[in-house]
């Protein structure tokens, strides 16, 4: 049988998590979970991670795993929370350390914050194999949207692919953001469209267009056939030049200042300061 994926949108960000299980009272991975973020009141939440829980309390499982397809810029992570309510290790790429060594200079954070990845409790090396209860899975290394990104392959039937690739009718992730590369990006999103048709790919984001509902689930074979960026017969040189054209021209993410220095620190709030309030810092007139 292959895994259970189960998909919760936040409609704020557009981001969809997920839980990974084999079967109802098993172990079971939880990715790319929301904590909410009201940027005009500086105010988190967690009505999103909430109904995380909810599903696994429901369904007996176990939380083996928090898993981040890379440091996001469109929201905070919950996974902080959901380890302290469900328990599991919260896990990313090892390159996590080249963005947080760009962004703790851009953010002049603390001198004693590490840009070694430590604030995760694991570092998934390229192609590393691991388990989600008696599924296998394996970390594949898909930079280009940043330098750290990660898909998960699970049960060599079903990828989540993060910010790679979009529905088909979308595209493709920004290459735009700091130690992104478009070459990159064609090349890992190759890497993922060279698994067999029939293999799932579940997106991070959906940005439904002509009036559809959004979905979470596309096909590799649907991806190579109708991807409006990197369907088959578009070369490396062409997808470079749009990508780069395409991002020239796209404005900043909303939630792009507060979430990423929250998000190379595994999402943990920065330290709070002398008078016991926490703080996130915006950089003046650097974008």
């Amino acid at each position: 049988m292959p895994a259970l994926i189960e998909a919760f949108l936040d409609p704020a960000s557009s981001t969809y998590s997920y839980v990974i299980y084999e079967a109802d009272g098993g172990q079971c991975a939880i990715v790319d979970p929301v904590l909410d973020y009201d940027p005009a009141a500086g105010r988190t939440g967690t009505t999103q991670a909430d109904r995380l829980i909810a599903f696994v309390r429901q369904h007996q499982l176990q939380v083996q795993w928090l898993l981040e397809t890379h440091a996001h810029a469109d929201h905070l992570s919950a996974a902080p929370y959901l380890r302290r309510q469900l328990g599991g290790r919260i896990a990313i790429g090892e390159s996590i350390g080249k963005v947080q060594d760009v962004f703790k200079a851009l953010f002049n954070l603390e001198a004693e914050f590490a840009v070694d990845g430590s604030q995760f409790d694991h570092l998934f090396a390229p192609d590393e194999s691991f388990m989600i209860g008696n599924l296998k899975a394996t970390a594949l290394h898909v930079p280009g949207h940043t330098p750290a990104d990660m898909a998960y392959l699970v049960d060599g039937e079903q990828i989540l692919v993060g910010d790679t690739l979009f529905m088909p009718d979308v595209g493709t992730a920004r290459c735009d953001f700091p130690g992104g590369n478009a070459s990159q990006m064609f090349t890992s999103i190759r890497k993922l469209l060279a698994f067999p048709a029939s293999v799932s790919l579940y997106v991070c984001h959906d940005y439904p267009t002509g009036g559809r509902e959004s979905r979470c689930m596309t096909t590799v074979g649907e991806q190579r056939k109708s991807n409006i960026h990197v369907h088959d017969g578009i070369d490396e040189a062409a997808f470079v030049a749009m990508r780069n054209q395409r991002d020239a021209g796209l404005g900043m993410p909303t939630l792009l200042l507060p979430a990423i220095q929250v998000n190379v620190r595994a999402g943990n709030l920065p330290p709070a300061e002398g008078n016991g309030m926490t703080y996130l810092k915006i950089p003046l007139n650097k974008f």
